[in-house]
């Protein structure tokens, strides 16, 4: 299992091509989602994230009125305060949540969220292999970009790649 952070992001670009190719064979052969699903799981399981905390360094948060709300409700503090307090919003992903340069989310301390009981959606979800809308298909091409910065993503998309047994050509395990 690898968890190095620099590694990850070497192998994970480098591997850019090899993980695209994965995406595309899971898109063209059956597949069974739940064994994928429970693949995702085990390696979630291994990884502890408040190790990492890499997510919120590297990724933006995008939200929803609920997570702005909720979050408000957690800082004890009005809606409109929070949006204009915290809130960006971006002209690819809409609202998300501030961040700086030097440690990423505005609410990352260290490796940990300061709002943890209070997170938004897609930070409860991430990586998004094991939760999240739609099918895992329609979620894969997230998981290319994430495979850089991501231990679980990382090891996952490794693991897909020996259960699909992605033929060799295509950058996969070699058989055997």
């Amino acid at each position: 299992m690898l968890t190095d952070l620099v590694q990850i992001r070497r192998l994970g670009e480098k591997k850019r091509a090899e993980n695209e190719a994965l995406r595309k064979h899971l898109k063209r052969h059956g597949y069974v989602e739940r064994r994928m699903r429970r693949i995702a799981e085990e390696i979630q399981d291994q990884i502890d994230c408040t190790e990492c905390g890499n997510c919120c360094r590297v990724a933006t948060t995008t939200l929803l009125e609920r997570d702005v709300e909720h979050l408000a409700k957690f800082l004890r503090i009005s809606p409109q305060r929070f949006l204009n307090d915290y809130c960006d919003r971006s002209d690819d992903e809409g609202l998300i949540l501030k961040r700086t340069d030097e440690k990423g989310c505005i609410f990352l301390d260290g490796n940990l969220c300061s709002v943890y009981e209070a997170r938004p959606a897609t930070c409860e979800n991430f990586p998004h292999l094991v939760r999240g809308a739609g099918s895992l298909d329609s979620r894969m091409w997230q998981m290319i970009d994430r495979a850089s910065y991501c231990p679980i993503v990382y090891n996952t998309l490794e693991a897909f790649k020996v259960e699909v047994k992605l033929p060799p050509r295509m950058g996969g395990q070699p058989k055997g």
